[in-house]
C-alpha cells in the first residue's frame, strides 16, 4: 500500500518517470494490536514512537538508520538473542509531527512488528517454537526511557518505507487482547469505531 500510495504523488504515469518536484504524505494507519504491558489494558489506545520488524521486509531495500534507531536496536538485538535464522530486526521512528499531536489518551511505545499469527507471536498449537522466550523478551525490553508497549504485523513496515520514500507515518492501535494479563475486550469492533473517531477529531482539529 505505502508503494502505491507513493506512486500515486510522486511518479508521472503517463511517461513512469519520477516526478522532480515530490510530494510528502501524512499517513496514519488506524489498527487493532495486542499489549505486551499489564498497565496497558484492552480498549485503550497506543500510539507507536517507533515500528521494530521481525519480518525482515525492510532489509529488502536500502535504508540507513539514525543514531538512536542504531542504540535501540543494539540494545534489543542485546537482549532478544533471536535466532538469526529468524529474524535480523530493524526500527523506524514515528513521523515527529504526527505523534506529538497523539498523547492526550495515547499510551507510547514501541511497537513490534511480527510476520505471522501464531508462532511469530509466540502462540502455540501443535507445533514447537524456537524463541519460546520471544513474549518475555519483548516484554522485559527497555532502553532509556522507550520500552516494548504492544505487538501486531504492519507498523515497521509502514513507518520503515514511509521513512525512506520521505513520508510521515503514524501508527495507532486499538488494544483488543492484553498478552500478559490475559484479558480479551469484549467488544474490539467499538474499541476501534472509538479510536477512528477518536483519530479523525484530532486531524480535523490538528492537523
Amino acid at each position: 500500500v505505502i508503494n502505491e500510495l507513493d506512486a500515486l504523488v510522486n511518479i508521472d504515469f503517463e511517461t513512469r518517470t519520477i516526478k522532480e518536484k515530490l510530494t510528502s504524505l501524512n499517513i496514519i494507519r488506524v489498527g487493532t494490536s495486542g499489549s505486551l504491558q499489564k498497565e496497558i489494558p484492552v480498549d485503550s489506545f497506543v500510539a507507536s514512537t517507533h515500528g521494530l520488524g521481525l519480518d525482515n521486509l525492510m532489509n529488502f531495500y536500502q535504508h540507513i538508520s539514525n543514531e538512536e534507531e542504531k542504540q535501540i536496536m543494539h540494545s534489543f538485538n542485546t537482549h532478544a538473542q533471536l535466532h538469526h535464522g529468524i529474524s535480523s530486526p530493524y526500527i523506524t521512528g514515528a513521523g515527529m509531527n504526527l505523534l506529538k499531536e497523539f498523547v492526550d489518551g495515547f499510551h507510547s511505545g514501541i511497537t513490534v512488528t511480527c510476520p505471522g499469527f501464531y508462532g511469530p507471536q509466540g502462540r502455540v498449537l501443535r507445533m514447537g517454537l524456537t524463541q519460546p522466550q520471544l513474549i518475555d523478551s519483548l516484554t522485559s525490553f527497555s532502553f532509556g526511557q522507550h520500552r516494548i508497549s504492544n505487538f501486531e504485523m504492519e507498523t515497521s513496515a509502514i513507518y520503515g518505507m514511509g521513512k525512506v520514500l520521505g513520508h510521515h507515518c503514524l501508527s495507532l492501535s486499538a488494544i483488543v487482547a492484553n498478552r500478559i494479563s490475559k484479558e480479551f475486550s469484549k467488544d474490539g469492533a467499538a474499541a476501534v469505531e472509538n479510536l477512528i473517531q477518536k483519530t479523525l477529531g484530532i486531524i480535523e482539529e490538528k492537523l
